[in-house]
C-alpha cells in the first residue's frame, strides 16, 4: 500500500547521520539494491547534478531526498569516479540551510574555472503561504572536497514567466566571449521554452538575454526541465525533458526525454534543427539527461540521466528508497543522429563468461546477435519459459516491441508498459542487467531503451529465437554502498 506523505515529513531537516541511519539499514535487506549502478544512500534520488570531469576525477551529484521514496527537501549528494565505472560515496555536497534555497537545492550543472571548480543550481525558496521564489545559486567546491556557496544568489526569477524557472546548464562559448546560463521554464500562457542569460563573468555581471527560439516548437509541452546544450564534432546538441504532455508513442506518460541536432545562434537565441526531435531513450524510465562538463574530445560528450520518471511509482517504494542513475554513455553524432555507447571502462566489471544455459545471473551484461528477419527475445521468463520482458521484432514493419507486463511485479500499468522502438534491420543488442535495471542498446546505439525490472526468485530464465545468438558475462560490483552522509 502506497504510504501518504505529510508535507513536515516530506520537508524535515536532516539534522545528522544518526536521522537515517536506521533507514540505511534496513534498505540494505533489499533484494534490489544495484551492484553497478549509482543509487540513494536511502530515499530517494533523482535528477543528475553538476555532473563534471575536475582533477583526475568524475564528480556526479543527484538530488536526494533522505526519508524515502518521496519528494520533497532536496538535497545534492555527491558520488566520485577515477572512471565512470566504480563510484564512491561522498555524502552531502549541497545543504538545503540559506533563505534562498529554504525548500531545496534543485538542479544544476557544473563548470571548472581554471583551478576552481563550480556548480550552479536553483534555490527552491518558498514563503508562509507557500509560495515558491526559485533563485539561481553558485558555489565552489573547496579543497577538501565541500561546496561553499556564494551569499547571494546570480539571480532571480523573472515574474513576466510562470514560477517554475529552474535546472540552470552553463557554459561558456569562446567565439562570443561569453558565459550562457540556460534555464527550463514555463510561460504564463503554461508553454515549454527555455531562458537564456549571459554574462562575461562567470560570477556576476549576469543578465537576462531572452527566450530561446526553438522554429516549430513553440506549442511543445507545458514545462522544458533539465535543458543541456553540448556541441559534438561540431554540431549542437539541445537537449531536454518536456512536460505535460503525450506524446506519439510514449503511452500515457506527460514527462520525457528528447533531443535536437542543429544550429544555436546566440546573437538571435535561435536553435534551428536540422529534423524532427528524437526521443533520447526510448524506454519506460528514463529522465533529466545531463552531459558532463569538462569532456576533452570534441566528438563525443558523456551523458548520464534518472532511471525514473516524476509521477511514476515503483516497487521499492515499500521499502523506502527508490531511483537510480542510469550507466554513464559516450554521445557521437553518426548520420544525423546521436549514437550512444556505454563508457569503455564497463568491460573491465567482466568477471568470466555465463553458461549459456538458460538461466540469467542476478547482475549480466549481453551481447545478442541476430541473423536477419523477424526475432523474438524473453528475458526473466520463468522456469517454464513464460511471462518475462518480451522484445519482440517485426522486420517488415521495422518495429521492436517491448512488454514487460509478463512480469510477476508489475507497476505504472495505467501508463505505459508496451513501447516500440523503430528499428531499421535488427542486428544486435547490447544489454546490462542490475538487480533492478535493464538497459539496452541497440544496433550498435543507434537507439536504446531504459527500464526499471524487479524480477522475482522464479523469474531468472530467458529464450532466444532461433536467428539469434547470445553471450552472457558475470560482472562485479562496482559501486561502494557505504553510509556517508
Amino acid at each position: 500500500m502506497k504510504r501518504e506523505w505529510t508535507l513536515e515529513e516530506r520537508y524535515r531537516v536532516l539534522e545528522g547521520p544518526d536521522d537515517v541511519k536506521d533507514l540505511y539499514a534496513a534498505i540494505q535487506k533489499s533484494w534490489y539494491r544495484q551492484k553497478y549502478h549509482v543509487q540513494p544512500v536511502t530515499g530517494l534520488s533523482s535528477d543528475p547534478n553538476g555532473f563534471a570531469f575536475f582533477e583526475g576525477k568524475w564528480h556526479l551529484f543527484y538530488q536526494w531526498c533522505p526519508w524515502g521514496a518521496v519528494h520533497g527537501l532536496k538535497y545534492w549528494y555527491h558520488a566520485v569516479s577515477p572512471d565512470l565505472v566504480s563510484w564512491e560515496n561522498c555524502g552531502v555536497g549541497i545543504y538545503p540551510d540559506t533563505f534562498y534555497d529554504n525548500k531545496g537545492c534543485h538542479s544544476g550543472s557544473a563548470f571548472a574555472y581554471g583551478d576552481d571548480m563550480y556548480f550552479f543550481y536553483t534555490g527552491n525558496h518558498r514563503d508562509e503561504n507557500w509560495v515558491r521564489t526559485p533563485f539561481t545559486c553558485a558555489a565552489r567546491m573547496d579543497e577538501e572536497g565541500r561546496l561553499v556557496k556564494l551569499d547571494k544568489p546570480l539571480f532571480g526569477p523573472r515574474e513576466d514567466y510562470a514560477e517554475h524557472q529552474r535546472d540552470p546548464k552553463i557554459i561558456y562559448v569562446p567565439e562570443k566571449k561569453k558565459y550562457y546560463i540556460f534555464i527550463g521554464a514555463q510561460t504564463l500562457d503554461k508553454k515549454g521554452t527555455a531562458l537564456i542569460y549571459e554574462s562575461e563573468e562567470l560570477l556576476s555581471g549576469w543578465r537576462f538575454a531572452g527566450q530561446l527560439h526553438v522554429p516549430g516548437y513553440e506549442d511543445f509541452g507545458g514545462m522544458w526541465e533539465c535543458p543541456c546544450i553540448v556541441n559534438i564534432s561540431g554540431k549542437d546538441v539541445l537537449i531536454f525533458s518536456p512536460q505535460y504532455t503525450t506524446l506519439p508513442g510514449r503511452g500515457n506518460s506527460t514527462n520525457h526525454n528528447v533531443y535536437f541536432i542543429g544550429r544555436m545562434d546566440y546573437d538571435t537565441l535561435t536553435f534551428t534543427p536540422e529534423g524532427d526531435y528524437q526521443y533520447l531513450d526510448y524506454g519506460f524510465d528514463f529522465y533529466a539527461a545531463q552531459c558532463a562538463a569538462n569532456v576533452a574530445d570534441p566528438d563525443k560528450a558523456i551523458l548520464v540521466a534518472w532511471i525514473g520518471l516524476p509521477d511514476n511509482h515503483y516497487p521499492t517504494e515499500e521499502e523506502d528508497w527508490e531511483g537510480s542513475m542510469s550507466l554513464p554513455r559516450e554521445l557521437r553524432i553518426r548520420d544525423g543522429k546521436l549514437v550512444q555507447t556505454p563508457v569503455e571502462g564497463l568491460v573491465s566489471l567482466r568477471t568470466g563468461e555465463a553458461a549459456a544455459d538458460g538461466t540469467l545471473p542476478d547482475i549480466c551484461e549481453l551481447e545478442i546477435a541476430f541473423s536477419g528477419g523477424n526475432a523474438d527475445l524473453a528475458l526473466f521468463t520463468r522456469p517454464d519459459g513464460s511471462g518475462g520482458v518480451t522484445l519482440r521484432y517485426d522486420e517488415a514493419a521495422g518495429v521492436l516491441t517491448v512488454d514487460r507486463r509478463g512480469m510477476d511485479k508489475r507497476f505504472n500499468e495505467k501508463v505505459f508498459e508496451v513501447l516500440e522502438v523503430p528499428v531499421n534491420g535488427l542486428r544486435n543488442i547490447h544489454a546490462f542487467i542490475d538487480r533492478s535495471s535493464l538497459e539496452l542498446y541497440i544496433n550498435d546505439g543507434e537507439r536504446t531503451f531504459t527500464t526499471h525490472i524487479y524480477p522475482t526468485e522464479g523469474e531468472h530464465g530467458y529464450t532466444i529465437s532461433d536467428n539469434g545468438s547470445m553471450k552472457i558475462y558475470n560482472l562485479k560490483a562496482s559501486v561502494t554502498d557505504e553510509f556517508v552522509i
